[in-house]
């Protein structure tokens, strides 16, 4: 499964991922062209390197910073280049003071016990003038998904997190905090999409890989060899994404409601 019509496995995972593309477009809004720009990307073990891939095309000088030291290796083969390794408790970025113009941070606040440090940490990498732009899941406990997530027994460990997430509000707060005043914010995945990543996720976690796997180690096949011990069911799952798709597009029957992923984007004063 390493490669197909000359697409590396991690892409066409991408193709057939419903938050991860809509993570990616959301993104893209914030960013726009960043021809001449230096720019750090940092995640925290849910990505393969096809999200860097894609936000690579948007031009700029990259640097790449990962958490979790399982996936960096086949990042890295796909990226062709170095992938940092940060560790959650330090949270210190291997990088000058004042080193981009942009720093991008998804999904990774909610898996450490001290966001904070990061977010200083973003504010001592930036230049002057310079802007990070942050995802998280929304730290709303009420909304129904995240309830759903909690009775069938998909928890915060479940996915590594240390908290579900964090809501606009405490987003932007942690920034301020730090010194990164707000310049915009706002969301993506509503109901239908987040209602069907619980069912896949769940399908993976409690079924496929229910014999090989510790808490918290993943919610999607991460790797080639993971996503190899599951072919033949991610083969069915890539026979219905069609359906999975036009089911989410019942998202667009929501847009008066926040989302269940969130984004801000602030500016070091």
């Amino acid at each position: 499964m390493t490669e197909k019509n000359g697409l590396p496995w991690q892409l066409r995972m991408f193709n057939k991922s419903l938050k991860k593309k809509m993570k990616v477009r959301a993104l893209k809004k914030y960013l726009g062209g960043l021809s001449s720009r230096s720019c750090l990307l940092l995640t925290c073990g849910d990505n393969n390197g096809a999200i860097n891939y894609h936000l690579r095309n948007l031009g700029g000088d990259w640097s790449w910073a990962e958490f979790e030291n399982e996936i960096r290796a086949d990042m890295e083969g796909l990226l062709g280049a170095p992938v940092h390794l940060i560790d959650k408790e330090a949270c210190r970025l291997p990088f000058a003071d004042g080193s981009f113009d942009r720093v991008v941070s998804i999904d990774v606040h909610e898996h450490l016990r001290r966001p904070d440090l990061l977010a200083s940490e973003f504010s001592r990498v930036l230049k002057p003038g310079g802007r990070a732009v942050v995802t998280t899941p929304n730290g709303n406990e009420r909304k129904l998904v995240v309830r759903l997530k909690r009775w069938s027994g998909m928890n915060n460990l479940e996915y590594g997190h240390v908290r579900t997430g964090f809501d606009i509000p405490d987003l932007e707060a942690l920034l301020a905090a730090a010194g990164l005043r707000k310049v915009r914010s706002g969301s993506y995945a509503k109901f239908f999409t987040e209602f069907l990543e619980l069912v896949i996720n769940w399908s993976y976690v409690k079924i496929l890989n229910r014999h090989d796997r510790t808490p918290g180690s993943g919610i999607a096949p991460s790797s080639l060899k993971k996503l190899q011990a599951v072919k033949k069911s991610y083969r069915l799952y890539a026979l219905l994404y069609p359906l999975f798709w036009t089911f989410s597009q019942l998202d667009r029957l929501l847009f008066f409601s926040r989302g269940y992923a969130v984004i801000v984007e602030a500016e070091k004063k």
